[in-house]
């Protein structure tokens, strides 16, 4: 049989998806997963902004209010931006390396279903009624005083999910430094797996951190522990360092793979070698190590004295020297290109203005005394929506129309995609800039409403009709999704036209062993430099073509998950309802009865046959030709 043939059956693709471990679709339900995730929380920011539409406004109460705030913020870190992220390194990083898949496919779909299951946990409790209402920092004071299991949800879901981003960023850190191709030294890997490799290893020393501060907030709520409670010997603001300590390194975890994508597009359509490509890894090196230098200027205002505040804002100047370097490298690598303007390259060009200016305000925040003044003000949110909208959001979007051929096949409508672009750009500018002066003018953040004549009336109007605007592009983009879904137009290796790393040499999607024979690597940008020698097919291979060892895929990831997940709710409700600890106790048994089952059980996966690789890569031939 042919390892293209498709499985038939609706029962048996759900179970073809669910007990996966190929690195491709486990990149698809990641962006799937996160898109879901990333819409609720667009949904929830819009009921935010509408409230806020007019002076007085009742259309939410207060509470509801803080639950909507607190949602928003976690869901869009955590279940949104994240896993988009993920999804793109899952999909694509392995072919960058000319990888048949990650180094552990097993733990890789047991940290998606740990992703995806932590997040449900969080927003079943909407269904509860006990919501999240602290903050998405639910600093200790407010979380600890919290009514209800809300603050209960905030911290079992984190912890499942955040399980799940800690494993992932170990088996990418492995699967970078083991399984490169043949000649891809470190200085010849593609920007976007550099950035995922340094944003892996930050998630290795950030992600502890938080799950330390999240079981002490689950033991002070749940079990009696007193380590925030400052009554009982505890300290409230060591949750701010411990959740600080994780939540600056976390901005970079996110905003380095955003880097590393538009690197990658700035390259394709200017058409032209990323200018200082070995500067450009040393920034980003030296990003890593300095974003966990500066957790303490979220801090500025709690007393920690001149001499603290001073050496935080000291390491805050020092981040923006090598951030500053990529931006005059990618406007360098764009100067006397060949530019095509495609929608990737749009929202490249969007970012530069948008991030330069999100980093500015965040220089203006490292000087301690106006910091002072700003804190707690609207210009906060301008700011931090200035960098994770203007970095990461824009390039999840421009990721997502570049990457798209290469993970489905098919091409998003350019039309489309550039009216997305129109709406989201100018919605976006429409919706935070504004802020900025409602900082100024004195606007506190996380108020559920104001009175009028202050002078804030018109500019919050702004900012609503903005934030419909960027509702309107999301909108538009999810239409071109399901409409380039429908029509499934093929197209061919290198849809752009302009690829120069290893993933467009290879079919539009990949088959599941993506490369019939081991790539050689030559050279930076690879693909191009084989194209520039003439090699058509932009491919050396390394290797004869040869039986290849591929992975079962399994169940037990989701049943391990299923089985925190439950014992979550029992946890919760063990002292209220007698069920509660039967639950917490049999979700742990399906927990460790999984793993057991996998500690016992051999999996030593199978082999395609040499014959059944030459026979795929010519029925996939024969489909580029017809």
């Amino acid at each position: 049989m042919s390892s293209v043939a498709q499985k038939k059956g609706f029962g048996a693709a759900v179970w073809d998806w669910m007990t996966t471990v190929d690195h491709k679709k486990i990149g698809i339900l990641y962006l799937l997963g996160g898109a879901f995730f990333f819409v609720l929380g667009g949904i929830e920011a819009l009921f935010i902004r509408w409230q806020l539409l007019t002076p007085q406004n009742d259309f939410v109460t207060a509470g509801m209010f803080n639950d909507l705030i607190t949602m928003h913020g976690t869901t869009m870190i955590f279940l949104a931006a994240m896993p988009i992220l993920f999804g793109f390194m899952n999909a694509i990083v392995p072919l960058q390396i000319g990888a048949r898949d990650v180094a552990f496919p097993f733990i890789n779909s047991l940290g998606f279903w740990m992703f995806m299951l932590g997040g449900i946990f969080l927003n079943l409790s909407w269904l509860f009624g006990e919501v999240p209402d602290a903050g998405w920092t639910s600093y200790a004071s407010l979380s600890l005083v919290s009514p209800g299991h809300g603050i209960d949800f905030y911290a079992l879901g984190l912890q499942i999910a955040g399980a799940g981003t800690l494993m992932a960023g170990i088996n990418f850190l492995v699967t970078i430094i083991n399984m490169r191709a043949p000649g891809m030294t470190y200085m010849r890997m593609p920007l976007f797996t550099w950035t995922t490799f340094i944003a892996s290893a930050m998630i290795l020393f950030a992600f502890p951190p938080l799950t330390v501060g999240l079981f002490f907030l689950t033991f002070d709520r749940m079990f009696g522990g007193q380590f925030f409670n400052h009554l009982m010997g505890g300290n409230t603001i060591i949750w701010e360092h411990i959740f600080w300590i994780f939540g600056h390194p976390e901005v970079y975890i996110l905003i380095l793979p955003a880097f590393g994508i538009f690197s990658e597009i700035f390259s394709t359509f200017a058409r032209k070698r990323l200018f200082g490509y070995p500067s450009m890894v040393f920034a980003t090196v030296l990003i890593g190590f300095l974003g966990f230098m500066v957790w303490a200027h979220h801090m500025f205002t709690v007393g920690l004295g001149p001499t603290a505040n001073a050496i935080f804002a000291v390491a805050t100047m020092a981040i923006a020297v090598p951030t500053g370097v990529k931006i005059f490298n990618w406007l360098l690598t764009m100067w006397g290109g060949s530019i095509k303007v495609t929608t990737p390259m749009l929202y490249a060009l969007g970012f530069i203005p948008s991030f330069v200016m999100g980093g500015v305000t965040g220089v203006m925040q490292g000087s301690a005394p106006l910091d002072y003044q700003l804190h707690d003000s609207y210009f906060i949110v301008a700011h931090f929506h200035y960098v994770i909208v203007g970095g990461v959001v824009l390039a999840i979007l421009a990721g997502t129309h570049y990457w798209w051929p290469k993970m489905f096949g098919t091409m998003l409508n350019e039309t489309l995609g550039k009216i997305t672009f129109v709406f989201f750009f100018i919605g976006f500018h429409m919706t935070f800039l504004i802020q900025h002066w409602l900082g100024f003018w004195g606007m506190p953040r996380r108020v559920w409403t104001y009175m009028p004549d202050q002078g804030w009336d018109l500019a919050n109007m702004i900012s609503t009709i903005g934030a419909i605007s960027m509702g309107i592009g999301v909108i538009i983009l999810v239409f071109n999704a399901i409409m380039a879904t429908i029509k499934n137009e093929r197209v061919g290796n290198d849809p752009w036209g302009d690829g120069r790393t290893l993933e467009w040499a290879i079919p539009s999607p990949p088959p599941f062993y993506n490369f019939p024979q081991t790539p050689l690597v030559r050279g930076l940008d690879s693909v191009w430099l084989e194209k520039m020698d003439g090699n058509e097919s932009g491919f050396l291979p390394a290797e004869p073509v040869k039986d290849i060892h591929m992975p079962y895929g399994s169940i037990l990831p989701f049943i391990m998950t299923l089985g925190l997940f439950i014992a979550g709710f029992g946890a919760m409700f063990r002292l209220e309802h007698a069920w509660g600890l039967p639950v917490l106790v049999g979700g742990l048994v399906v927990t460790f009865f999984a793993m057991a089952a996998r500690s016992v059980r051999d999996d030593l996966g199978f082999y395609v046959t040499k014959e059944e690789v030459l026979q795929t890569e010519k029925e996939i031939a024969q489909r580029g030709h017809n």
